[in-house]
């Protein structure tokens, strides 16, 4: 006879009463509260770039990704991952990750904009939203994977 654990052990092995493990809740939470200061980074790069710089909307993205990408990472590297392996190694995964991020963000708002004919900002809120759960996985199982 099988014994299914109840509610209330779940939450005392470490995790929720749904079977979620406690620390990727919190892990998660703390990634999207640190990549909201990110994500602002990147959008206001990218509206300045648009607006006053006239620069192509997907070409305008991409700076702010990468400037966005700067700030994730130290603010993940102390914050969320509480992270003490080297910078050399850490940040070089982490970017890893990031450019693949770049490049699925690159490709979300082309389509977006010139298939969909999306407003640009639309179009990067959509975007924003599937590279949170990739760059998230990522760097979890990857970038800081020794938690």
């Amino acid at each position: 006879m099988k014994i299914k654990p109840t509610k209330a052990s779940k939450t005392a092995l470490g995790f929720s009463a749904d079977g979620v493990p406690l620390n990727l809740i919190t892990q998660f939470t703390r990634y999207a509260g640190v990549g909201a200061i990110g994500t602002a980074t990147q959008y206001v790069t990218l509206i300045l770039l648009v607006q006053f710089l006239k620069f192509d909307p997907v070409t305008a993205s991409a700076h702010g990704f990468i400037v966005g990408g700067f700030v994730n990472y130290f603010l993940n590297y102390r914050i969320t991952f509480k992270s003490d392996i080297p910078h050399k190694q850490a940040i070089l995964k982490f970017f890893a990750i990031a450019f693949i991020g770049l490049a699925i963000n690159s490709m979300m708002m082309a389509v977006a904009i010139e298939f969909f004919k999306l407003h640009y900002l639309l179009s990067q809120v959509i975007a924003t939203g599937v590279i949170l759960i990739w760059t998230f996985l990522g760097n979890r199982l990857w970038t800081f994977r020794n938690l």
